[in-house]
């Protein structure tokens, strides 16, 4: 299958492996964070991590939109469908992410409240437009890739006139979430980075310009990669070239999907729709500035925090769960004491044992062998 087989060809990943040996200077050490969850997957699922030298390490990034949703935003979502009745329509990695009281999205349903699963923004509009004596509203979460359907979602509504369907609004950037990383320091839980694998889905939408900061002001160099493994591989070589010759540029490996300006036409889209919050809370980093988005005036109307009264309440993590240094790359999911015990895919305690690109997720399903 054509941009599938040959990506993940494993002679080819055996001959990048060895690129990556010769490369890789014996007398340093290179940390590379893969920020996407995506790519933690594909570094999991095929074994990139046995392919590569001791001395190169990667380090898994926040780059999991469930994962990075604190508490207080779930807890939210839930009162709206318990406390105001209202039709909650999601994604289904949220419905079982753990939230306070030992309830979730899946848990208040079972208590009747009415939560529904959906595969797009397109279909809670749909729900609205069959349902007009019910307030529908979309749970929207997830970085720049998700955020356009959900504008064109909000300007249908409008269009249609549908005075019974609003937006949760939890949209999170990546550019304030890589400088909030880059910034954090080691007494405050940051960790030493040589450089980043940039998102591929994300850089669809916005291109590889937004992150020059990264190379120009910190130093550090990034290249945008593909979801398959021999696209991780091949990022991972031009990092270390980069670092040995101590150059700090975007470079991006995933030309066939990413170009440097993006997709601009998504962009004015969300420009139109959309406009920043002052800040955010992420779990594991805080509160980042301009770091999430919110309806623009023209379409607070469609805003269901303006429309219901559901205040953010910041809520603390399981004081067993490690989930937040672990997106802050501090720790590894084997490194926290419930991993695969108390904390289980079946059972998660941690929002990143729940997500499909979820760290703990990925090492437990691939990785916990090796432990063993």
């Amino acid at each position: 299958m054509k941009y599938i087989d040959e990506f993940r060809d494993g002679a080819l990943a055996r001959k990048l492996g060895a690129d990556i040996a010769r490369a890789a200077d014996p007398g340093r050490r290179y940390h590379f964070m893969e920020f996407c969850g995506g790519h933690t997957h594909a570094i999991s699922r095929y074994g990139v991590a046995d392919l590569l030298p001791a001395n190169v390490r990667m380090i898994h990034g926040p780059g999991c939109p469930v994962c990075v949703l604190p508490i207080g935003r779930v807890d939210q979502a839930i009162r709206l469908a318990l406390d105001h009745g209202v039709m909650l329509c999601t994604y289904g990695d949220c419905l079982r992410v753990p939230a306070s009281d030992g309830l979730s999205l899946l848990k208040a349903r079972a208590r009747g409240a009415d939560v529904r699963m959906v595969y797009s923004s397109a279909d809670a509009v749909a729900l609205a437009r069959q349902h007009p004596d019910r307030q529908v509203v979309f749970f929207a979460i997830g970085f720049e890739t998700t955020t356009p359907p959900t504008a064109v979602a909000i300007r249908e509504a409008a269009a249609l006139g549908l005075g019974n369907f609003s937006v949760l609004c939890c949209h999170v950037l990546t550019p304030p979430a890589m400088t909030a990383i880059l910034e954090a320091p080691a007494s405050a839980g940051g960790v030493p980075l040589d450089g980043f694998v940039g998102p591929a889905h994300v850089s669809t939408i916005i291109g590889s310009a937004p992150y020059a900061f990264c190379a120009e002001r910190y130093g550090k160099p990034v290249v945008i990669a593909g979801f398959e493994p021999l696209d991780v591989m091949q990022a991972i070589l031009m990092l270390i070239r980069q670092t040995n010759e101590g150059r700090a540029e975007v470079e991006n490996e995933f030309v066939r999907a990413v170009s440097h300006e993006g997709n601009r036409k998504a962009q004015a889209l969300v420009a139109e729709v959309f406009t920043r919050r002052p800040d955010f809370e992420w779990r594991g980093l805080g509160t980042i500035p301009d770091s999430a988005l919110s309806l623009a005036p023209a379409y607070q109307a469609f805003d269901a925090e303006a429309r219901f009264p559901v205040a953010y309440r910041s809520v603390a993590d399981h004081k067993a769960c490690e989930c937040g240094a672990i997106l802050r790359g501090v720790k590894r999911p084997q490194e926290c004491r419930i991993f695969g015990t108390a904390c289980t895919p079946e059972n998660p305690v941690g929002s990143c044992m729940v997500s499909s690109e979820g760290a703990c997720a990925a090492h437990y399903t691939y990785g916990r062998y090796k432990d063993a």
